[in-house]
């Protein structure tokens, strides 16, 4: 797994109504035809939320959603990408002069990250245009990791195109890094499934270095997303770099705490590692170290013994200086107990006990909770939504992905699905009129998908 890259697959793309549907619109837009086309699913994390960037494990699974990119290399060093979707026009640029608009996230520039990742590692300049028709079926805006899946598949194009081999692993950490051109701090699960992932399991997947491990879900249970309706742009929001900020503070006061190098941390993982503690007992620190009431910047220069003109331009990123408020304690006290549910829900995964879809669904009842509670990142839709599904049968549901809208996540036993769906379909969407929306594939059952691919015509 360390070192091959994405599989390439010769098919006949006349057997594939997506792909030559795709084809027939990419001739009628640039007058003739693909050479290759690519495709990098999105995915749905079943626990371990906003853990990834504080160095922890999280436990995701990719999805049968996807994006999908045909692709053709030009003669000129023209970069020409349209949408299938008529809400996201066509845009063009020199393949040489690669701008990132951070305030304001257009879906072009989602590609542009992936492209860029691609051109940076490999030092290029001087490079060949391409003609990109893209077609996704994710729904946008809703914890899914659509934009994800686009810097990922733009990645994979770009080394394609170039002619060029990376690993599965190499791929995912470059369109991680690249991903933070639009601004946004995230931490890499996302792009880690989209490229790690293999139909039929889960992957618990592990930072520094870089490793995905299979999780066999139990058989006798689904996971079952449910699309609240309510779309979170992250990366056109400040919530979501606030809480990676919160988080670095938190680590930061608590490594002084406990007389360690601060300056030099920047998650919370790093500080547990330092001390050689278990998870459990980094909550007791933390009780000890940190108030619930929350920190101001003063307080926070004061703990450290720095200047506030130092912790704006040493620690707080462009996008943060201004916030007032910060709260460490509930962000380290979710980020802590969060990663220690992940490595119970694989440990209740390997034994398989009996009751194993019950003791699943408690940990993601916890999860949702601490993420509702702790870290504020849930929203009275999704708070709904997941009471629905519990009260339908689901014995356990949680909201998956940033938050602040998008989607939850339910485990019901396969028995139950039927009317489960049918109740969950008549409380949250008929009842309250949200099923206006059926292109944002409101309720879906979802097994564990594969990874990115190239498709070449056979």
């Amino acid at each position: 797994m360390a070192t091959e890259g994405p599989a390439r697959l010769r098919i006949q793309v006349a057997e594939h109504p997506r792909l030559l549907k795709l084809k027939e619109i990419f001739n009628s837009k640039f007058g003739s035809i693909p050479k290759f086309y690519v495709r990098a699913p999105g995915r749905v994390n079943i626990i371990g939320e906003h853990i990834d960037y504080c160095g922890y494990s999280v436990l995701p699974m990719a999805v049968e959603q996807d994006m999908l990119i045909a692709v053709e290399p030009v003669k000129t060093h023209t970069l020409q990408l349209a949408n299938t979707n008529p809400l996201y026009p066509d845009f063009s640029t020199s393949a040489n002069n690669i701008q990132i608009d951070r305030t304001n996230p257009l879906w072009h520039n989602y590609f542009l990250c992936g492209f860029k990742g691609i051109q940076e590692h490999f030092g290029l300049s001087n490079l060949t245009g391409m003609n990109c028709l893209v077609d996704g079926n994710i729904p946008p805006s809703s914890g899914l990791s659509s934009s994800s899946a686009l810097v990922c598949c733009a990645g994979l194009v770009t080394l394609t195109v170039l002619g060029m081999n990376l690993s599965k692993v190499e791929l995912a950490e470059i369109c991680a890094k690249s991903e933070r051109y639009i601004g946004t701090e995230g931490g890499g699960m996302d792009q880690s499934i989209s490229f790690l992932a293999e139909e039929g399991t889960a992957k618990l997947i592990e930072f520094s270095p870089l490793r995905a491990t299979d999780v066999k879900l139990p058989s006798g249970a689904v996971f079952v997303i449910a699309n609240s309706c309510v779309e979170m742009n992250k990366a056109a929001t400040s919530h979501f770099n606030v809480r990676v900020m919160e988080c670095r503070l938190a680590a930061k006061l608590l490594a002084k705490y406990k007389s360690l190098q601060w300056d030099k941390v920047l998650r919370l993982e790093e500080v547990q590692t330092e001390l050689g503690i278990s998870l459990e007992e980094m909550l007791l620190v933390t009780e000890d170290a940190l108030h619930s009431e929350p920190y101001s910047p003063e307080e926070i220069c004061k703990c450290l013994g720095i200047s506030l003109e130092e912790l704006r331009t040493q620690i707080l990123s462009p996008n943060t200086q201004d916030v007032l408020i910060f709260k460490l304690y509930q962000r380290a006290k979710h980020v802590y107990s969060e990663a220690a549910r992940v490595f119970q829900f694989k440990k209740i995964c390997e034994e398989a006990p009996d009751n194993i879809v019950q003791l699943l669904g408690e940990l993601m009842n916890q999860s949702h909770k601490s993420c509702r509670d702790m870290y504020e990142c849930s929203c009275p839709e999704l708070d709904q939504l997941v009471d629905i599904c519990r009260k339908f049968g689901a014995p356990g549901s949680r909201l998956t992905g940033a938050g602040w809208g998008g989607c939850t996540v339910s485990i019901v036993p396969a028995d139950k699905l039927p009317s489960f769906l049918a109740n969950v379909q008549e409380a949250y969407y008929q009842r309250s009129n949200r099923s206006l929306a059926p292109e944002k594939q409101s309720l879906f059952v979802t097994k564990p998908g594969g990874g990115a691919l190239v498709f070449l015509e056979a």
